[in-house]
């Protein structure tokens, strides 16, 4: 350690001696940093830039090389040319756009001088590679593919769905309001015609033509030209209405006329009164003098 040290020392002593020598001499100058006084100047050896382009050179046919240089790009939207003051290098959306018009440019001139030279430029119809992926693989993720398209026609046809019930939903609500409308409407009408504010009975048509829309829509209930049968029947039975108090007192002719009197039919002496319905003749209640006469007699 001690032949280190010493070894350390005398390097270092002598190392200062020799910059003392040297900043001595004025070799060294005040200061960390050297300053220079001018940069050098690049060099522009363009003679030298094309020997060597000449020599790694090689004289190869174009099909071989299948280089295309394109001239000045014309936007078919602007109709400008995409030189190099039209486009903004900062923008990146007008850089790769110039980008992409000049690889079609090139494309479109290339095109043709293969065809020329019966080079074919479309894959043939027979053409087989093998795929990079496996068959199983390709099997999952058809079945990937697969049941994400069923959840999205289950979820689309639940939306549908969502959709004809909000629809049927309101269509119910508003016509339950045109009916409740309508209802307050005839009472409306009623009262005023109770009342004797009003003479007229239009509400009664409405109300027969509003229930006959709504039976157009099935086949079974058509709207029939004239009554039915059942009400021929009624009318027929009832009368078209009118007086209906007095209407079955006895005039003077229908008190004489006694062609429609029956006595068998009157004392229950008629057919088909004896067995079963003789007894419930028989076992009928006596008139109330009758039964006073019995409760006389029983004292």
């Amino acid at each position: 350690s001690d032949s280190g040290s010493d070894s350390g020392s005398e390097d270092s002593s002598l190392s200062d001696s020799e910059l003392q020598e040297a900043f001595s001499r004025g070799v060294l100058k005040p200061g960390l940093n050297v300053v220079l006084e001018e940069r050098p100047k690049r060099r522009n050896d363009a003679n030298g830039l094309k020997q060597r382009l000449s020599e790694f050179k090689q004289q190869l046919a174009w099909v071989e090389r299948l280089d295309v240089t394109s001239g000045q790009v014309v936007d078919p939207v602007s109709q400008s040319a995409s030189n190099k003051d039209a486009v903004d290098p900062e923008n990146d959306f007008q850089r790769e756009m110039s980008f992409y018009r000049q690889a079609q440019a090139a494309v479109l001139e290339a095109l043709p001088r293969l065809r020329k030279l019966q080079v074919p430029t479309r894959r043939p119809d027979d053409y087989f590679a093998e795929m990079a992926k496996s068959d199983q693989q390709m099997q999952k993720i058809r079945q990937k593919l697969k049941s994400k398209q069923e959840a999205m026609e289950r979820s689309e046809k639940a939306k549908q769905l969502r959709a004809m019930r909000k629809y049927g939903k309101k269509v119910q609500t508003e016509i339950l309001q045109r009916r409740q409308k309508e209802k307050k409407n005839m009472l409306n009408a009623v009262k005023k015609y109770q009342k004797g504010l009003s003479d007229k009975l239009d509400f009664l048509d409405e109300e027969q033509t509003s229930s006959q829309g709504n039976k157009k829509g099935s086949a079974n209930q058509r709207i029939k030209k004239g009554p039915n049968a059942k009400r021929r029947y009624k009318n027929q039975k009832f009368g078209f209405g009118g007086k209906k108090k007095g209407s079955k007192w006895n005039t003077k002719e229908s008190f004489n006329d006694v062609s429609s009197f029956r006595s068998k039919v009157a004392h229950n002496k008629g057919p088909g009164k004896s067995g079963k319905g003789g007894k419930k003749a028989l076992n009928k209640r006596p008139g109330k003098r009758a039964r006073q006469k019995m409760k006389s007699r029983a004292r």
